[in-house]
């Protein structure tokens, strides 16, 4: 009688809340992305920014057998998986952070999946207020799985609502203003939040420290894109030889989003110009006609060198100055670009500012010192 009295308080909350709080439904996490694009520069932050749901939601694997890469972080999350399952329990709170496009989603839903639960999707920036929040959390069902993708972008008010959600499953709502205002604890179905960023550093420690599983994801290797782009073929029906997937493997910078961009829009090269057969070759000139190169620098990559080389005296520069001078915005620069650019030895990032390398000046074929002529 008290477990039924408790849900019925819990719902007659609900019901308010969402009266006097106009909750919003969850949105959409992605947005639709053309094949193609008039000017192909900046092909890499839109697959990043605006991937294609039909095209993830057809290549994403469902399994943890037919995930790729990854193998200590997958290995870690299938046994935490079992353990749980075993002892008939809610997963731990989750965390993946790493660069975008790197399968943080997938994950998400995989680790649903295997649990058997609904997975229920939303994004920090679409958390307005805590009454948003409030829908999200009662609407879940034992086990179900919560999963928010920018979670750095959490505002901090909304953040603190969180924090007795996670630790205790209760939710503490104020209903109306000044005098009439009154405190609503509603209690919550165990679930499993799980939260995926591009940038950890921007979580606060009170929230970081709530999950008690953390796990980032690396660039793959380009072996294990080649893997990624023949499954993603086989699934298109697009034929494909081996070195023409690794060409696109190679040129993807280590994101399986992008490899599977890339895949279709050579795809599409080889329909038209070639029979619909990919060959290193073919994948060569397609990728050529992007203007992505073969260590998969594009236009704005070079950009963004040179603007540091040419205009900064090879830095160090500010990331502000930097995004004015090249037509990108700043988080865009420190998403996107700046990784790969590090990672591959082009870019050095410094407390003072980003610094172009040697082989900077290499790739551009520049001397470091002295005036430098205008590339692009």
């Amino acid at each position: 009688m008290q477990l039924q009295n408790a849900h019925s308080a819990a719902r007659r909350a609900s019901s308010i809340v969402n009266r006097h709080s106009q909750i919003k439904k969850p949105l959409s996490l992605r947005t639709a992305l053309p094949i193609f694009r008039a000017v192909p520069e900046r092909v890499i932050s839109d697959v990043l920014s605006k991937p294609d749901p039909a095209l993830e939601v057809t290549l994403r694997p469902s399994l943890f057998s037919e995930f790729t890469g990854q193998a200590k972080v997958k290995e870690r999350l299938e046994i935490t998986v079992a353990a749980a399952r075993q002892r008939g329990e809610a997963l731990d709170h989750i965390l993946l952070s790493g660069p975008p496009g790197l399968g943080k989603t997938t994950l998400a839903h995989i680790l649903a999946k295997a649990m058997g639960t609904n997975l229920k999707a939303t994004s920090g920036p679409t958390i307005e207020k805590a009454a948003d929040l409030a829908g999200l959390l009662t609407n879940l069902e034992e086990g179900d799985v919560l999963f928010i993708d920018e979670i750095h972008r959490l505002q901090k008010t909304i953040e603190e609502y969180l924090y007795p959600a996670m630790e205790d499953f209760k939710l503490d709502i104020i209903i109306d203003q000044g005098p009439n205002a009154r405190s609503v604890r509603l209690n919550l179905p165990r679930f499993t939040l799980i939260g995926a960023t591009t940038r950890s550093g921007l979580l606060t420690a009170p929230l970081l420290t709530r999950f008690p599983i953390r796990e980032r994801l690396d660039y793959y290797q380009a072996d294990q894109l080649q893997q990624i782009v023949l499954r993603s073929a086989r699934l298109l029906g697009v034929e494909i030889e081996e070195k023409g997937a690794y060409e696109i493997a190679r040129r993807s910078r280590g994101t399986p989003r992008i490899a599977n961009n890339l895949l279709r829009r050579v795809r599409d090269y080889a329909q038209v110009k070639h029979e619909g057969r990919i060959t290193p070759a073919i994948a060569d000139r397609a990728l050529a006609l992007l203007e992505i190169d073969e260590n998969g620098l594009e236009e704005m990559d070079k950009r963004i060198l040179e603007a540091i080389i040419v205009k900064f005296g090879g830095g160090p520069v500010g990331v502000n100055s930097l995004a004015v001078a090249v037509g990108e915005e700043p988080d865009t620069l420190e998403e996107v670009y700046e990784p790969y650019l590090i990672m591959e030895g082009y870019l050095n990032r410094t407390p003072q500012g980003r610094m172009a390398t040697e082989l900077s000046y290499r790739k551009l074929g520049l001397k470091p010192g002295g005036a430098q002529p205008k590339l692009f």
